[in-house]
């Protein structure tokens, strides 16, 4: 079965469509990428790089082209960070990272709800902790943050700071990973519920813009 970036061609068709019918009714694309996960058992993040991955075409796949042909959908470039940009958002994500909120909670919080900053402020820190694990380092090292392992854990302190016994500790963290679990929960869900309006916004912004031209 011939397959298109890991889709089938009936797929990656069923996607596109999805996709256009929703942006002509005024869906966002991050709803658009959770409602079709849903749908089709697939994660939201996995339905959003497949469409990027078809927007931008790399290998010039001519099925592609004729795929998106007419469909008027398109993705925005994106801006790339400068290298003092990067030291800001990395010295930013260290700093929560260090008073014991996780990564996801701290880039959140910098993205404040803006779903695409928030991928990319993401992409940015795996790309570096993976590609350039010196860089973090340093910067650990210019905010004075250590790392290091208490009873077989790794945790971040202050240096000078005298570290906790490794039960309490444990036990610190588990508490403020259960508090960053909940407060990931609530944030998705008031984003769902602002996503919910919103479409009945438009929807209702739609009926009465209709309802005026059946007048007229």
């Amino acid at each position: 079965m011939n397959k298109i970036n890991g889709y089938t061609e009936e797929e990656a068709k069923s996607l596109v469509e999805y996709i256009k019918e929703g942006r002509q009714k005024g869906k966002t694309l991050t709803w658009l990428f959770e409602t079709y996960g849903l749908k089709h058992g697939r994660a939201k993040g996995s339905v959003r790089n497949y469409y990027y991955a078809l927007m931008k075409n790399p290998k010039g796949d001519e099925r592609i082209v004729k795929l998106l042909d007419g469909t008027q959908l398109s993705v925005e470039k994106i801006r790339e960070f400068t290298e003092e940009e990067t030291d800001e958002v990395l010295r930013s994500i260290l700093a929560e990272k260090s008073k014991g909120i996780s990564v996801r909670r701290a880039i959140c919080n910098l993205a404040a709800g803006d779903d695409k900053l928030m991928l990319r402020l993401q992409n940015k820190y795996r790309n570096t902790l993976k590609k350039e694990p010196e860089r973090i380092a340093s910067i650990k090292k210019q905010l004075g943050i250590e790392e290091e392992t208490e009873g077989g854990r790794y945790a971040l302190k202050k240096r000078g700071e005298k570290p906790a016994l490794p039960d309490k500790d444990f036990l610190r963290r588990r508490l403020e990973n259960e508090i960053n679990a909940l407060y990931d929960r609530l944030a998705q869900a008031l984003k769902a519920e602002n996503a919910r309006l919103q479409d009945e916004v438009n929807f209702l912004k739609a009926e009465n813009a209709r309802l005026k031209n059946d007048q007229n």
